[in-house]
């Protein structure tokens, strides 16, 4: 019987474990009366929603640090800041929760990009005029910087 201190300390991966446990007692058959394959299932989707989490946390980051290096508009820079300090709180808070997820945290960085990318280039457009070609088609910033506190892209158009 595991000792549990795998849910205290990394959640997700926890989630993982449990999903497997239940699928392999359903293979064998252990304890018919209960759902296990669907069981597992919904124990993996709670990982899940963590890494999800997590991925929106990034992806606002992202939409937000590119709108503050590309954007010429001043007013809505200092709510783009306050974003990037909520979001990255998220971000870290999740990452501290799970050593697992933490590992993870590169492989799901190109699908954050993708999104953040996605939301960036439609508002700058929209909004200041700003042209697609003008966004850089690969992430531009790393995993370490998108989580650093102290790092804010410079503005393209001299904006503080």
């Amino acid at each position: 019987m595991p000792d549990g201190r795998l849910y205290d300390t990394d959640w997700y991966a926890w989630t993982l474990e449990q999903a497997a446990a239940l699928r392999r007692m359903a293979e064998t058959r252990v304890n018919s009366e209960l759902d296990l394959e669907n069981l597992a299932e919904e124990v993996e989707s709670l990982g899940r929603s963590q890494e999800s989490a997590l991925v929106s946390a990034l992806t606002h980051v992202i939409e937000h640090l590119l709108k503050l290096e590309h954007s010429p508009a001043p007013a809505p820079r200092n709510k783009w800041m306050l974003s990037v300090v909520e979001q990255r709180g998220r971000a870290v808070y999740a990452l501290e929760d799970s050593g697992t997820l933490a590992r993870r945290a590169p492989d799901l960085l190109p699908k954050a990009w993708k999104q953040g990318h996605r939301l960036a280039v439609k508002a700058l457009e929209l909004f200041d005029g700003v042209a697609p070609e003008a966004l850089p088609t690969d992430c531009p910033y790393n995993l370490a910087q998108i989580l650093d506190d102290d790092f804010i892209p410079a503005n393209r158009h001299g904006l503080d």
